[in-house]
């Protein structure tokens, strides 16, 4: 699943990325593309045991690969 965030002010993006993880079953990926880094959610993704790698894209924008641990 891919969730666009781009063109969203904060805390939009963090918030729509939540509620889609909210949905994941274990071992399922979701992928989001933010405008920037999100520094916040990293902070939480650890929190809630989520693992995550992070992607610069050529536009600016980032690649943020989620999976629920």
């Amino acid at each position: 699943m891919i969730l666009d965030n781009r063109g969203l002010e904060p805390p939009q993006p963090m918030m729509r990325t939540l509620a889609a993880l909210a949905k994941l079953n274990q071992g399922e990926t979701l992928t989001i593309i933010n405008d920037r880094r999100p520094m916040f959610l990293y902070e939480q993704l650890d929190e809630l045991g989520y693992r995550h790698e992070t992607f610069a894209r050529e536009d600016g924008s980032f690649e943020i690969r989620i999976t629920k641990g």
